[in-house]
């Protein structure tokens, strides 16, 4: 068998068991340098294709359609202010009343009276409402036709789409609104006679 010798410890050891013994530590230590290695490789690369992923993403949103979702909130915006009014069309109806009586005279017949100083004040706000709808429209259209003629495979995020649709909504009912104002089919001039 093997030959006994004396360790640092002074106990008589076998020389093949410290042989062997010592060979597992050493190839123990190595593996856990080597795996230790590993994992500070691996953990540079994870953080490597980390800060990739980022830079790309950076890349990607680079274009981040900032501008696309201006639009669609000012198409809705301008579709609120076709229904409601706006202070151009308040303005214009004002100027509109006030030209219409300086044109009529005392002795005009009360139909010149109301066509004059009621009936122009009231085109002149369908009008603006109408100039304003129409604004809306267009710009919504034009928001939900921009990914067409963009960058392909970007999709255009769902809250765009969705307050451009309304801008479209609120532009073409705002436009039907103007024109039945207009014509007076909606809430025309009373009859005179």
């Amino acid at each position: 068998m093997g030959t006994k010798t004396v360790d640092e410890t002074g106990v008589k050891t076998d020389d093949e068991k410290t042989v062997k013994a010592e060979e597992e530590a050493a190839t123990d230590q190595t593996v856990g340098e080597a795996g230790e290695a590993e994992d500070a490789a691996a953990d540079t690369d994870d953080d490597t294709a980390s800060q990739a992923a980022v830079g790309g993403a950076v890349e990607k949103e680079g274009s981040t359609g900032v501008g696309q979702g201006a639009a669609a909130v000012v198409s809705s915006g301008l579709g609120i202010v076709s229904l409601t009014g706006s202070w151009v069309g308040t303005v214009a109806s004002a100027r509109e009343s006030l030209i219409g009586q300086l044109e009529t005279s005392s002795s005009s017949n009360v139909g010149t009276l109301i066509e004059k100083g009621y009936g122009d004040a009231w085109h002149a706000t369908a009008l603006w409402g109408g100039a304003f709808a129409l604004v809306a429209l267009i710009v919504g259209v034009v928001v939900l036709a921009r990914p067409a003629f963009g960058a392909p495979g970007r999709p255009q995020a769902p809250w765009i789409k969705s307050v451009s649709w309304a801008g479209v909504a609120l532009g073409v009912i705002g436009l039907l609104l103007a024109v039945l104002k207009y014509t007076d089919i909606l809430l025309g001039l009373p009859s005179t006679g």
